[in-house]
């Protein structure tokens, strides 16, 4: 397929209880011919299990297992440098991510912009179910970093963006850890006075099955790329 628009790339730990309906919902309401690459750590991982062909002209689908190390970051890294076109999405496989919202933010990085958004906080954007805890977090950092920085997102921290391939090449990704690769991405492009556009989107958490997400082990990489946000370098000791 020789007029690929995208790269959905998509990091998954056992999902195998998900992985269809997410495919199935995500191509239903896919217009760009696109690839599809799943990326996990091990060939013994549930995901591989139970994740059907796909048959529809509009999709390649990759299955991959990554040989960065465990991790959503270094799954991540592994599927943009496994890629073979310009723009690149990431989403989730738990379905929490809105699936109608990945034409819209694939052509915002087609009209120019490094960075393009799905963002739950902006006006007409939601989130439903999840920590409050997490969710109070990731709300705040991204306003302090709207109102205090200037960041021109009102949700740094949520993994559902497109990028350009260009500007990830030329700022590379530095996160080997967990979800934080969108927050770096966002705070290098802030730096370096870069287009990132947004648009509004509802998350709703998973309904079945336990949450990847390690707030405890990843928070001081957040942070990190929190304060670089602003200039300023803290010093990072590695989560064991």
């Amino acid at each position: 397929m020789s007029d690929l628009k995208a790269s959905i790339i998509v990091p998954a730990r056992n999902e195998s209880a998900f992985i269809n309906i997410f495919l199935e919902r995500l191509i239903e309401n896919l217009k760009s011919n696109v690839e599809i690459l799943i990326i996990v750590d091990s060939n013994e991982d549930s995901t591989l299990t139970t994740l059907r062909e796909i048959k529809d002209p509009k999709v390649r689908l990759r299955k991959l297992i990554s040989t960065y190390g465990t991790g959503p970051a270094n799954a991540i890294r592994f599927g943009i440098d496994s890629v073979e076109t310009g723009i690149v999405v990431i989403t989730m496989a738990d379905g929490s991510d809105d699936p109608r919202d990945v034409d819209d933010l694939i052509l915002l990085i087609e009209r120019g912009c490094s960075i393009a958004v799905a963002s739950r906080y902006m006006p007409g954007g939601q989130q439903i179910g999840g920590p409050k805890f997490k969710k109070v977090l990731a709300k705040n950092a991204s306003r302090a970093l709207r109102l205090f920085a200037g960041v021109s997102t009102h949700d740094a921290t949520n993994s559902f963006k497109a990028y350009s391939k260009n500007f990830i090449s030329e700022v590379k990704i530095e996160s080997r850890n967990g979800f934080e690769v969108g927050l770096e991405l966002v705070a290098k492009a802030h730096r370096n006075k870069l287009l990132i556009a947004e648009i509004p989107t509802i998350w709703i958490d998973r309904f079945a099955g336990t949450s990847n997400f390690k707030i405890r082990k990843w928070l001081p990489h957040y942070l990190y790329w929190f304060f670089y946000a602003f200039g300023i370098k803290i010093n990072l000791k590695e989560s064991k």
